[in-house]
């Protein structure tokens, strides 16, 4: 199931009628984009960035993979939308960051677990 690159994630469990599923860190990252330009960067690897669900288990399973800085999630903040959420893979906290702040991204992919 895995392709050339690829690391499995682990299993996140559904919620509110969800099914469960397989997460899949994709090979590539990239550095220095802005939220918009990082989810372009994600779609063109055939992936999406994580959500902050899927970058805390990251964190916790793959920690090695990533560089110790922070990465973009695919989550705007609830009631500030022009802040998106990330993830710092030195420290494990998430925080907001505004959409032009250049930061790094890494592409997931998820695979039903049904």
């Amino acid at each position: 199931m895995l392709k050339e690159g690829e690391a499995y994630a682990g299993l996140i469990l559904g919620k509110n009628g969800e099914s469960d599923y397989h997460l899949v860190l994709l090979a590539d990252d990239t550095s220095d984009v802005s939220w918009p330009a990082a989810r372009e960067w994600a779609a063109a690897q055939d992936g999406e960035l994580p959500t902050r669900r899927e970058l805390a288990l990251l964190f916790a399973n793959l920690r090695e993979r990533f560089d110790r800085v922070w990465y973009w999630s695919n989550e705007p903040h609830d009631t500030r939308p022009q802040l998106v959420w990330g993830q710092n893979f030195a420290s494990g906290i998430q925080t907001v960051y505004g959409r032009p702040f250049r930061g790094h991204a890494r592409a997931i992919r998820r695979i039903d677990a049904g």
